[in-house]
């Protein structure tokens, strides 16, 4: 099946008026490449990541922008090395980072671009790529952020964070959930107050990443690992598959899963000492420019129009989700995953969809 054809058909559909697909983006932190069950993983069931690729593909070759957390955001968010606008590297927690960090405001996000194209758009979880007053998700083209803007912070309620939850930039002080199922509940509720209006939804969690800390519900369903730190992590991924989960059928319930693209990767490989992360069998780990520290699971979902349990082989990037996004929706000028697979590496005019 050729994977150009069917996507060409959808974006076509996508761009016409009332239309336009949804767009959701959902952005794992620190997962390793074979973290999920479609990509190998055995001691940790992911079954709605899963069915991702069941209902999708899977990108084998499918790479962050960045090999950390800050640099990769900005380079999905702008599409744009982020070497370009002097974004190499973390921040830090917001009290130690640079005055001016940021993504700058010259630079349109996709939220930006959608939103003038007409979408709701609504962003939950983690930033990472600014700050200050006009450099936050609500004032860079979100009509909705709930999350955090540094680059880590506990998941547990009631414990004293110094990088507060903020809700469109006010604090958020009486939060009572584990911080993944948090995010589910804000990124399902703003799905369904988007009836009626395409949107995009960015949601970009902050599990797996550290510190390792996981409800004991969720750590009860793995009494067959041992290791104290594989069993947190194991909950905390679990957490994050049912979160996924949650998105995926609130869509469903709207009646919206053929009219929604989704993209699922992560922002970079896993770390595998500090939490347990798997990137076999590639070799190096989170910021390391060796492919366990860039190369990710990485699946697209759009369900009518690209071939369901398909496997596309060739490299795609973070920048190819932003471009995609935008074609979908109808906004020219971005070059999309569509061309890539059209024009082939080598202009060979066909696809490597199995």
């Amino acid at each position: 099946v050729l994977w150009v054809a069917l996507f060409a058909v959808g974006m076509g559909a996508g761009a016409r008026g009332a239309d336009k697909p949804n767009i959701v983006i959902l952005l794992a932190d620190d997962l390793g490449y074979a973290d999920l069950g479609c990509q190998g993983c055995r001691d940790i069931p992911t079954p709605h990541l899963d069915s991702l690729a069941v209902n999708g593909v899977r990108c084998t070759d499918g790479y962050a922008t960045h090999s950390v957390c800050s640099p990769s955001r900005a380079g999905l968010m702008s599409g744009m090395y982020q070497h370009r606008f002097g974004f190499e590297h973390n921040s830090g927690p917001e009290r130690y980072a640079a005055e001016n960090f940021g993504l700058p405001k010259t630079i349109p996000t996709l939220a930006e671009k959608l939103e003038a194209a007409g979408y709701a758009t609504g962003m939950v979880g983690k930033w990472h790529i600014g700050f200050k007053e006009g450099l936050r998700p609500h004032e860079r083209g979100f009509d909705f952020h709930f999350g955090f803007l540094s680059g880590a912070r506990t998941y547990l309620p009631g414990v004293a964070d110094s990088d507060p939850l903020v809700r469109n930039g006010q604090p958020v002080n009486d939060e009572k959930e584990y911080l993944t199922d948090a995010f589910a509940r804000e990124a399902a509720a703003f799905i369904e107050r988007s009836e009626g209006q395409p949107f995009f939804l960015y949601v970009a969690f902050n599990a797996v990443h550290g510190p390792l800390e996981a409800t004991p519900e969720y750590e009860k369903r793995f009494p067959g690992i041992a290791d104290r730190k594989r069993k947190t992590y194991a909950g905390m991924l679990s957490a994050m598959d049912d979160a996924a989960g949650r998105v995926l059928a609130t869509i469903r319930e709207m009646g919206q899963e053929e009219n929604t693209l989704i993209f699922f990767y992560s922002d970079n490989g896993g770390p595998t000492g500090q939490t347990t992360s798997r990137n076999d069998p590639l070799r190096g780990y989170k910021g390391q420019f060796f492919e366990g520290g860039i190369r990710v699971p990485f699946l697209i979902q759009w369900k009518g129009k690209l071939p369901a349990g398909s496997v596309y082989r060739e490299m795609v990037m973070g920048f190819d989700v932003r471009a995609t996004a935008l074609a979908a929706a109808g906004i020219p000028k971005d070059t999309s995953l569509a061309h890539l697979v059209t024009d082939g590496p080598v202009g060979a005019g066909t696809s490597q969809l199995d």
